[in-house]
């Protein structure tokens, strides 16, 4: 990324300010104010538009996409952005995608269905080089990858796709993740996304039901292992920072109930979502 001196020096306050820090303080400045840039190049790319709009001007955008904000990202040609959005530069087809085995495991969905997951493999390391514990790191590496097939309400979608399969505490993080990133909680230096101002309006307030889990959550015994997965969430997208997904395969071993039928094929709860997920392109 080239770094225009000028430019940098106005983004941090200008010349005055800058000399009333130390080295340390100006070494920490310059990287945000370089993550930010890496954030709006990516959020371009995505299909960002050029400047926050409000809810008014988000909700008149719906007849004018070819595809709903929602959609999980297995169903659009190239995924989907969180703009709603198909992603820039891909094709306009749909592209065959590789049988899943007999017996499918975890491992074969992220590879398979959930690639390239760039996004939980990013928060589930953050959280692993942190040193939180390992129920904690699976939760991260699990919390958005309902999206595949469906965005709205992630965080309850993603919770009953793994229900069967973790422990009560690592669904629980998953599913209330999602409410608890629109709430700060300075305790944590969790502050609330600028990334949401793009996606959902600069005067957005969430909905009943976002507040309503908001409160029960705050109160329960395991509202840190949710808020941790918020922590953790990554809001940009670093594309020289990769993770393997292999780093995780001992963790996945002991957390994860992986059934011997494979997923989808045990008559679980949640079997028919895995099987959606493996054949998005059955008619019925």
């Amino acid at each position: 990324m080239e770094i225009e001196q000028d430019s940098v020096i106005l983004a941090l306050g200008g010349s005055d300010a800058l000399s009333d820090m130390d080295p340390e303080a100006r070494a920490e400045a310059l990287e945000d104010h370089l993550s930010r840039q890496l954030d709006n190049a990516v959020f371009l790319r995505m299909g960002a538009p050029a400047r926050p709009m409000t809810v008014g001007e988000l909700d008149a955008q719906i007849d004018q996409r070819p595809i709903r904000r929602g959609i999980g990202t297995l169903f659009a040609s190239g995924g989907t952005s969180p703009f709603g959005n198909r992603v820039p530069e891909e094709p306009a087809n749909v592209s065959r995608l590789t049988p899943m085995p007999q017996r499918p495991t975890l491992l074969d969905f992220f590879r398979l269905r959930f690639a390239p997951a760039t996004h939980v493999l990013q928060s589930a390391d953050k959280a692993l080089t942190s040193g939180y514990p390992e129920e904690i790191v699976l939760a991260c590496l699990l919390h958005d990858v309902a999206q595949t097939l469906m965005k709205a309400d992630h965080g309850w979608w993603g919770a009953q796709l793994f229900e069967p399969y973790v422990s009560e505490q690592v669904a629980f993080a998953i599913r209330y993740h999602q409410a608890l990133r629109f709430y700060p909680d300075p305790s944590v230096g969790y502050e609330y996304p600028r990334l949401y101002n793009v996606i959902f309006g600069t005067d957005y307030v969430p909905p009943p039901h976002i507040e309503a889990a908001y409160k029960y959550c705050r109160d329960h015994k395991w509202y840190m292992a949710a808020r941790l997965v918020t922590v953790n969430d990554l809001y940009s997208f670093d594309p020289n920072h990769k993770v393997d997904l292999e780093k995780f395969t001992d963790i996945i071993g002991r957390h994860f109930r992986q059934p011997k039928e494979g997923l989808g094929q045990d008559n679980s709860a949640s079997a028919h979502m895995w099987r959606t997920i493996a054949n998005p392109d059955a008619p019925l």
